[in-house]
């Protein structure tokens, strides 16, 4: 491991966890006192050079860390404490750890001689976060922190990216040693391949050529490794439809010809239809995820030849056996597949009658839905925040829900890392957090929330945080007065009985948001919706939520039933 950077004099480890990323060039900790995290606390007021957000939960610094390295690629940092500031930043790490986000968590722990006593406040850090994260360390030499450090960014950001928590009992905090700045690290156990193999690239090339009914299908892996550029040309190049799924809308722009929207449970008609009567699939970043594909054996086609590549190995043939494994770094690997292709000396098939087949597809407009001058639909809402927020350099946050899939339809995404929303989890509450970590990270940029009145309930305490650092997101909720997703299923699956899906208390949004300093609106007409999304983005300096009263018997539409595949969509 190479040092690049020695203090002579000796410092205590809380100093040496803050010159390390000071140095490391962190702008921005997420994080929230306690006992076994004080001396830490104590170096963080005596430095200027990374700013700590003081949230109101530790799930909220989890998830606002979070939302900082999904909008900007940078690893986002978060500091808990121990026991229940631990417990709590669980939900957060677990979040981060399903979609792949590069991560360092530094928790506070009980002294060294108190660890396995049953000690105030003591939890095992390290078997607590052990099956969510990718990997986690107990220091217990004060000599080996800025090492462990070093190497939990290391793993933090390279090969598939994920939360590594990093645990620091309270008397290595203050114990004195010489800090060195690691700089470049090798682990011998740890070597992620970047190069795809030279000899799978040439096959995926000449498999390229030979395709009538093409279809490239990207995911997250595309915009985690700074991708886009790549596939872009990629697909224009080739001239093939593509997908995204959706963790990767923005990978390739929405505004292109060649994009079919978003596949899976609630993806477009085409995107479905063009991936189960493909001949040729090339997955590029994704992971073949039964959100996306719905049932395995109904995708299966012997037929149908498929390319995959991943810079996970893991990934690959998981769920679907693929003919032609890449692993390597997505930007590598489609930079020598695009010269490997025009090196060949073969055309391309023509592919003119699969995408009349495709049009024909599309001509079923999948996503319309039903008009009303009466009562707010939330598909308007939607669609406004789209027609508006396009004019601005802009983000979307969401939380988990019927909304969450509306803003996956309807808001155009023309560049990656625009679209900060929980994948793999699910996690209800994350809008808000997720908002206020973007906003950090690109402060003159419009950061919108889609959101429900239930969700955003879950961390609504965040408002505070928006009003001590001068948040102006902005909030939309789409209130329906019912946990929707679980009312949609509950129709279609469940005999209409809505148990326990129906809100019977809501908080009055309005007073709430000005009870924490901020502006609160109602809107429960069709005709205010567009004046009041001006008004709020009009309003440059201030957080603006609101309300948006929708149609409570709206549902997402096209949807893949759960077990089913592809093809077997319901449509509205």
């Amino acid at each position: 491991m190479k040092v690049s950077k020695v203090v002579s004099q000796e410092c205590t480890g809380a100093q040496i966890v803050l010159k390390f990323l000071a140095d490391q060039g962190v702008k921005f900790m997420f994080g929230y006192p306690g006992g076994a995290v004080l001396p830490l606390y104590d170096e963080i007021e005596l430095q200027s050079k990374v700013k700590h957000i003081l949230v109101r939960h530790e799930q909220a610094a989890i998830h606002a860390a979070d939302a900082l390295s999904r909008s900007n690629g940078e690893v986002g940092v978060a500091i808990v404490t121990s026991g229940p500031g631990l417990t709590n930043a669980v939900t957060g790490i677990a979040t981060a750890y399903m979609d792949s986000i590069p991560m360092v968590i530094i928790s506070g722990q009980v002294p060294s001689h108190a660890i396995g006593q049953d000690a105030f406040q003591e939890v095992d850090a390290v078997g607590v976060t052990r099956p969510c994260v990718k990997h986690n360390f107990l220091v217990t030499n004060v000599e080996k922190l800025s090492e462990t450090l070093s190497q939990a960014f290391y793993i933090a950001s390279t090969g598939r990216p994920g939360p590594v928590v990093v645990d620091i009992p309270k008397d290595i905090q203050q114990t004195k040693t010489v800090y060195k700045f690691h700089k470049k690290v090798n682990l011998r156990s740890y070597q992620p391949v970047v190069e795809g193999h030279i000899g799978q690239i040439k096959k995926a090339a000449e498999l390229i050529t030979k395709a009538k009914k093409p279809v490239i299908y990207s995911g997250g892996g595309v915009i985690l490794g700074d991708a886009s550029r790549a596939l872009t040309k990629m697909v224009k190049m080739l001239d093939f439809p593509c997908t995204n799924t959706l963790m990767g809308l923005g990978g390739f722009p929405a505004n292109e010809k060649l994009f079919l929207g978003m596949l899976g449970m609630h993806g477009t008609y085409e995107a479905n239809m063009a991936m189960q009567n493909c001949d040729l699939l090339i997955a590029v970043g994704a992971r073949f995820d039964d959100r996306v594909i719905g049932n395995p054996d109904h995708f299966y086609s012997s037929s149908r030849r498929i390319i995959h590549i991943d810079i996970d190995p893991s990934s690959i043939s998981k769920r679907v056996k693929v003919d032609i494994p890449i692993v390597g770094d997505i930007k590598n690997v489609l930079k020598n597949l695009i010269k490997e292709i025009e090196s060949l000396d073969k055309q391309l098939q023509d592919i003119s009658e699969w995408k009349k087949q495709i049009s024909k597809w599309e001509s079923k407009n999948c996503l319309k839905y039903k008009e009303s001058k009466e009562i707010i639909k939330p598909q308007f809402v939607v669609e406004t925040v789209n027609k508006l927020f396009q004019k601005h350099d802009f983000f979307i946050t969401s939380d988990v829900g019927q909304h969450q899939m509306w803003a996956a339809q309807f808001i155009d995404f023309n560049k990656p890392r625009r679209w900060i929303n929980s994948g793999g989890l699910g996690t209800m509450g994350v809008g808000l957090p997720y908002a206020l970590g973007v906003q950090l990270a690109h402060p003159n940029s419009l950061v919108g929330c889609i959101t429900g009145e239930a969700s955003i309930q879950m961390c609504i305490q965040e408002l505070s945080t928006a009003k001590q650092y001068n948040l102006p997101v902005k909030i939309y909720t789409l209130n329906n007065r019912y946990l929707g997703m679980v009312r949609q299923w509950q129709e279609f699956f469940h005999g209409n009985r809505y148990a326990e899906s129906y809100m019977d208390a809501l908080p009055d949004f309005v007073k709430l948001v000005e009870s924490y300093g901020h502006i609160g609106l109602r809107i429960d007409k069709p005709e205010d919706v567009e004046p009041a999304i001006e008004e709020s983005i009009k309003r440059k300096n201030d957080l603006v939520f609101i309300d948006f009263i929708t149609d409570q018997t709206e549902n997402v539409y096209p949807m893949v039933p759960g077990g089913k595949g592809l093809s077997e969509m319901i449509l509205v």
